[in-house]
């Protein structure tokens, strides 16, 4: 299959590049003369291939999940490739994500557990190790330069599709530093057409050298093959600080930026030089430093800045990302065309969700409100647990109560934190038979709504 598309791929380029010739006799002995030149691409290709193909492994995953209402055990799937001779494995955040159970299958048909190293959902990047023995041996690849990659070179997307045994698929690199303003917080993404369908995330990307030079996390099937890779020299970055630190330890100054030519916001400022404050965030080091929105940043740490546009952003952020913890940063800017120097200090960037709690008999999970995760209801409190899942039927339901509420009472009581919650829960819950009514006073898009609670029913149970 994978030499049937190549030739369809290849000789349409042929036949693109000589459309404008009526030489049909021309046409054909170029054609004539290709076979050679293509069984040495091919040759190429499949070297490429056998380098990486042995050592990726599917992934099967039993994790909780908090969403439906009550802790339900879910399994889901997905790849990953085998990147040392002890066993590190390469896959996606999301595919590990709050796993109770990890085990992946090899190439030659063995089975193995695995435990997760590290984590860090901004990069949506995880390293796991197969629990293996000691003289046992497992076959990995080398990470290569993501960096010379160019629009139009070939490469190879592999991992486990819908769940299937490993396959790939070949394609080019149609853009080498995509944005999405969603998803590319600390890094621009590698924009291939070689598909990537479920199940292939956390798979690698492969250049025809046979280097994995990309880790396969996104996929848009409907409207045309679009597939998105982390690069690999983001990859090597973070994966110093996942075995070490079992996270990536990012800094945070509170800085919202803006490039100089925004195009999706028709806003464009001159010059070249520099980032443009687009906000602070509250209780910032940025906003506690007396930067303000339009301020232009023109140096961080004595590094020169410059963002002409969107895709320059990641960069800056992963500068900044890296600054030391605690330590004073001196940041240069101008306002009003006046230079100026600022100095602060970054601060830990911590955890980017909040954990979750299983509420039974209530009929309904919470989780702590993060300033990352869940940025609106930030808004109104900065400390707290809100609605995470509410089970249908249930009696968080019957009550009224939806999700995204944030509860401020239970029964009189305030609620700052989950332990509060389980608290009160345990304590209601064990008097049920004397009690079974509660007022749970919660804050719903900024207006106080008091819900009465009655538990007596357990839906469990019928």
């Amino acid at each position: 299959m994978v030499k049937r598309i190549l030739l369809v791929l290849v000789s349409g380029v042929i036949l693109a590049g000589l459309s404008g010739c009526n030489k049909p006799a021309t046409v054909n002995k170029v054609i004539e003369d290709e076979p050679e030149r293509l069984l040495d691409f091919r040759k190429i290709v499949q070297q490429a291939k056998d380098e990486v193909f042995p050592t990726v492994v599917y992934i099967k995953c039993i994790r909780e999940d908090h969403t439906q209402g009550k802790k339900m055990s879910q399994e889901v799937g997905g790849s990953g490739v085998i990147i040392s001779v002890d066993g590190e494995v390469l896959t996606n955040w999301h595919v590990v994500d709050k796993a109770l159970e990890v085990r992946c299958l090899l190439y030659d048909g063995r089975a193995m557990d695995a435990e997760v190293l590290g984590t860090d959902k901004d990069a949506d990047l995880a390293l796991l190790k197969l629990d293996k023995g000691e003289d046992e041996q497992v076959p990995f690849a080398n990470v290569g330069d993501s960096s010379k990659l160019r629009e139009g070179d070939f490469v190879m997307a592999m991992g486990a599709p819908l769940g299937l045994s490993r396959s790939v698929s070949i394609g080019i690199i149609s853009c080498t530093d995509r944005y999405l303003p969603d998803d590319s917080q600390y890094s621009v993404w590698l924009q291939t057409d070689a598909s990537i369908s479920p199940g292939n995330s956390g798979g690698p990307l492969v250049n025809t050298d046979g280097e994995v030079v990309g880790i396969n996390t996104l996929g848009v099937i409907f409207g045309g093959d679009m597939g998105f890779s982390i690069p690999s020299n983001t990859v090597k970055m973070l994966v110093p600080q996942l075995r070490e630190h079992g996270e990536v330890k990012w800094s945070w100054l509170g800085l919202q930026l803006q490039a100089l030519r925004d195009f999706e916001k028709d806003i464009y400022f001159d010059g070249d030089q520099g980032v443009i404050v687009a906000e602070t965030d509250p209780e910032s080091p940025a906003r506690r430093a007396g930067l303000q929105p339009r301020d232009r940043i023109m140096s961080i740490a004595g590094r020169d800045v410059r963002c002409l546009t969107q895709e320059d952003l990641p960069a800056i952020r992963r500068t900044i990302g890296m600054l030391e913890k605690g330590e004073i940063v001196t940041l240069q800017y101008s306002r009003g065309g006046e230079i100026r120097t600022v100095e602060l200090k970054p601060t830990d960037k911590g955890a980017v969700e909040g954990e979750e709690l299983d509420c039974p008999r209530w009929d309904m999970t919470v989780k702590e409100i993060n300033r990352f995760d869940k940025p609106d209801l930030y808004f109104y409190r900065n400390e707290g647990v809100f609605i995470y899942g509410v089970k249908y039927p249930g009696n968080a339901r019957d009550a009224g109560l939806r999700e995204n509420d944030i509860i401020l009472k239970i029964d009189g009581e305030k609620v700052k934190t989950l332990d509060d919650v389980s608290r009160i829960r345990k304590e209601l819950v064990d008097k049920v038979d004397e009690k079974s009514k509660v007022v749970v006073s919660v804050l719903r898009k900024g207006l106080l709504r008091q819900c009465v609670l009655d538990y007596s029913r357990d839906y469990e149970k019928e």
